[in-house]
């Protein structure tokens, strides 16, 4: 928003029957003058229709991945190259559509920019979504596509042995479909990106769209090389060390090489860099406060989605104006209430369980 529109949105806000001659007048413009701005104003979402009505509530967005998890259990440890008892459980997923549906069991008014089939799964994913009050009005939805699959094998620990992923869909997101979500994106008090969107796609978004406070999710090393030329551009960032280590170009095996990586994306332009280490906890820094947090002793029930639970309360933390400290010791809780359950995302997460897990594991 520039100086004017802000000048001229405050004015309406002030006198919503105020006339485009009195704010001329006001401003000590043209009369046209004020009638383009008040038509970018129109454009850009801060004025919705006749009379001024302005937009009511600050969302997130969400541009990702969403797809159909098959998730394997084991009954005891794998055997390689044979049939292993256990469970298999099917559900819904993708980081992006994860992250999505976190932030609405946290409160956040959240939109989902993502790629579905016209198919059973992707009818299922926004089905969902309308349950729960998940906006994905903007996703793509092709009828020549299958929804994205994950299908991920477990070990007895609860941790991931092997996955596979076919999720083709997310190519058909062009950069002219994205150009038709200028709005909500500009309009987002934050916009949440997981690298399993096309390079070009998440390159457009990052140039385009400069006054938006964009978080990253990596994903994987393989897919984290899509954005180490636009690190920069990211306001928040949580790779694992692995990803940290091929973003930064810094071994990283001390907590010297900890406060070294995290002040390359700094000096980058990233504000708030958190690196998760697995067991040995998570690391944070904005430049002025660091810290090691190590792991509380929790019992892993499935492990394959606490990255993007800590993502959406990343998120949520910034949304709700937390300082860096407690942004890592609330996302961290979130993980560990995430953790603990047998589902990709737990149904109980909510800032007050999530405050409650922070009392009972000393992260307070």
């Amino acid at each position: 928003m520039t100086n004017r529109e802000e000048e001229i949105l405050k004015l309406i806000s002030r006198n919503p029957a105020i006339s485009q001659s009195d704010l001329a007048t006001a401003l000590g413009i043209t009369r046209s003058s004020v009638a383009v701005h008040i038509t970018n104003l129109t454009k850009k979402g801060y004025i919705l229709g006749k009379g001024y009505i302005f937009r009511q509530d600050d969302y997130i967005t969400v541009i990702g991945g969403s797809n159909v998890d098959i998730t394997g259990f084991p009954n005891k440890s794998l055997i390689p190259g044979d049939s292993n008892p256990g469970k298999v459980k099917i559900s819904l997923g993708g980081v992006g559509r994860n992250i999505a549906e976190n932030l609405v069991h946290l409160g956040v008014s959240t939109k989902l920019i993502t790629a579905v089939g016209e198919d059973i799964h992707g009818r299922k994913i926004i089905e969902h979504a309308n349950t729960i009050g998940m906006d994905m009005k903007n996703s793509l939805v092709l009828n020549s596509t299958p929804t994205s699959t994950y299908m991920a094998i477990l070990d007895e620990k609860g941790d991931l042995n092997l996955a596979i992923s076919h999720m083709d869909i997310f190519d058909e997101m062009s950069i002219d479909f994205i150009q038709e979500k200028r709005q909500v994106i500009e309009n987002s008090r934050i916009c949440v990106i997981d690298t399993n969107m096309p390079e070009e796609l998440i390159h457009y978004v990052l140039d385009s769209f400069r006054n938006t406070e964009f978080f990253l999710d990596t994903v994987s090393t393989t897919k984290a090389k899509k954005i180490i030329s636009k690190i920069g551009r990211f306001h928040t960032i949580k790779p694992n060390k692995i990803e940290a280590e091929l973003l930064s170009g810094i071994s990283i095996e001390t907590q010297d090489d900890l406060e070294r990586a995290s002040d390359y994306f700094l000096d980058k332009g990233v504000q708030r860099v958190f690196i998760t280490l697995g067991s040995k906890g998570v690391f944070y820094s904005d430049g002025s406060v660091s810290e090691l947090i190590p792991n509380p002793k929790v019992d892993v029930v499935n492990a394959t989605g606490a990255g993007d639970a800590f993502v959406a309360a990343l998120a949520f933390s910034r949304f709700n104006n937390y300082d860096i400290r407690k942004s890592a010791h609330f996302s961290m809780a979130a993980s560990i209430l995430t953790l603990g359950h047998e589902d990709t995302i737990n149904p109980n997460i909510s800032r007050e369980n999530i405050n409650k897990t922070m009392k009972e594991t000393g992260l307070c």
